[in-house]
């Protein structure tokens, strides 16, 4: 999910000869079309040390971008696994569920694969959702408005399914037809 534009933390370096180097690589997101955006994501069965490793290299991405939550498959890997930052402070899930939901808000929600776009959609204004950390152990995070809204957005990746298709049909039929004419080089990207 994309910010309006929320700082990260400083990246680690090290410092080999000359050159300093990032100590991770930060990973492409993947855009609206990729297919690995549209596959429901599978379950993490253990966390291992490449999970962790995982886990740092999505949040160094995320940052990077900027934006508030990066799920596993908006890198390309078809995991169950987010994380996200607010402003209050990171968080991981991996293998999280939605178990509430409730109230209604409204709010202009962007995506780090539909870039420069952002739709009025209507989600619950809370939610609550159950997964494990980074060590894991069973967590849950709730929030309302917008952490109620990046769990909401960050589990919708993981069910292969983009804000798009939160969009009404008229709305929806417009931006995919627009991001066809930007991919086909027809209409100028508007950023």
């Amino acid at each position: 999910m994309r910010p309006g534009s929320l700082p990260g933390p400083p990246r680690p370096y090290l410092w080999s000869g000359r050159y300093a180097r990032s100590v991770m690589a930060v990973f492409p997101i993947r855009t609206f079309g990729d297919p690995v955006l549209r596959a429901v994501a599978e379950p993490i069965d253990e966390v291992t040390s490449a999970i962790e490793r995982l886990i740092d290299d999505m949040f160094e991405a995320m940052y990077d971008a900027p934006g508030v939550g990066l799920a596993a498959p908006q890198i390309g890997i078809s995991k169950r696994l987010f994380v996200a930052d607010i402003g209050e402070g990171p968080i991981v899930m991996i293998n999280p569920e939605l178990v509430e939901t409730a109230g209604q808000w409204e709010y202009d929600e962007g995506c780090l694969s539909v870039p420069g776009r952002f739709w009025s959609i209507e989600r619950p204004g809370f939610a609550r959702a159950r997964g494990l950390d980074r060590s894991g152990v069973e967590v849950e995070h709730a929030g309302e408005e917008l952490m109620g809204r990046v769990l909401q957005h960050e589990i919708d990746h993981l069910d292969g399914t983009l804000l798009l298709g939160r969009l009404t049909r008229r709305v929806r039929k417009q931006a995919l037809r627009e991001l066809r004419e930007e991919a086909l080089g027809l209409r100028p990207v508007e950023l």
